[in-house]
């Protein structure tokens, strides 16, 4: 394994394999590695001759700067881990080497169709714009032959799809199942943050989703968010920020199950002053 922290380093380590026309796969991460990675890790070692893998807390996602200087961030740990999991090469970059200062000005634009008006566009303002900003960047860096993305952040996997075909990427992306802690907690980075307590709090909210699909299809969706966000709000430490039942593809919010055959609920819960997220198959 090797670490690199500069593109043109990147691209060199890869220009030999892409004349074998090895395949190429790419695991996108800001670190701070958990057993969610190390599946989509895996998974990309398993389907591809070379596994990358890049560590990179991209500011340019973040809206909140307090949730940016917060963030977990140990690469001597996660290289340990990558080591382990037999990656070829890890892309460690610093902000200025992915960024120019102009990149850093102005915010970068993209037509999200929508995509960015709902749940977390709604809640983050730019926080999609600076997804597709660095994914993009790392697609064009990598030109991986598949990446590997985690269906926690369900709708950051729906703008990537969207990304890919608006800007004729030749990637396929592989979205992968949710890990969750023994509890149901689904694993994040963010789960350093939180101390025993809330972590046994935190499982609550996995639980009560599951417990959600018991009342289908006798209430409508309108009401089985009032009850979710009832009970999850109703256990200590916990506060709904959003709950929302949307089409999978759209992810715009259905007023009827007769709306779409693929129907998800997904919810944002602060925990004390940690932001975890989730999400539930309910058709």
């Amino acid at each position: 394994m090797i670490i690199l922290h500069h593109i043109d380093d990147v691209r060199n380590a890869l220009e030999s394999y892409r004349k074998q026309n090895k395949t190429i796969g790419l695991v996108p991460t800001m670190g701070a590695l958990h057993e969610g990675h190390l599946s989509l890790i895996r998974r990309c070692r398993e389907e591809n001759d070379i596994a990358v893998v890049s560590v990179f807390v991209n500011p340019t996602q973040f809206n909140n700067k307090q949730d940016l200087a917060t963030y977990p961030r140990n690469l001597e740990k996660d290289a340990k881990l990558l080591d382990w999991a037999d990656i070829d090469i890890v892309f460690a970059p610093q902000p200025e080497d992915v960024y120019t200062a102009e990149d850093m000005a102005h915010p970068f634009a993209f037509d999200f169709h929508g995509l960015d008006e709902v749940m977390e566009g709604k809640q983050r303002p730019g926080h999609f714009n600076g997804v597709v900003q660095i994914v993009s960047k790392l697609f064009e860096i990598v030109e991986p032959s598949r990446a590997y993305f985690g269906m926690k952040d369900f709708q950051q996997v729906a703008v990537i799809r969207l990304m890919v075909r608006e800007m004729n990427f030749h990637v396929e992306i592989i979205p992968c199942p949710i890990v969750r802690e023994e509890s149901g907690l689904a694993r994040s980075s963010r789960n350093q943050l939180l101390t025993k307590e809330q972590k046994e709090q935190a499982s609550n909210i996995y639980r009560i989703l599951r417990e959600s699909l018991s009342h289908l299809p006798n209430c409508s969706p309108a009401q089985l968010t009032d009850w979710t966000v009832t009970q999850i709000n109703a256990q200590d430490g916990l506060e709904v920020e959003y709950y929302e039942i949307v089409d999978g593809d759209t992810l715009q919010k259905i007023s009827s199950w007769d709306d779409s055959s693929y129907v998800m609920g997904c919810v944002t819960v602060y925990c004390g002053q940690v932001r975890l997220i989730d999400n539930i198959r309910l058709k």
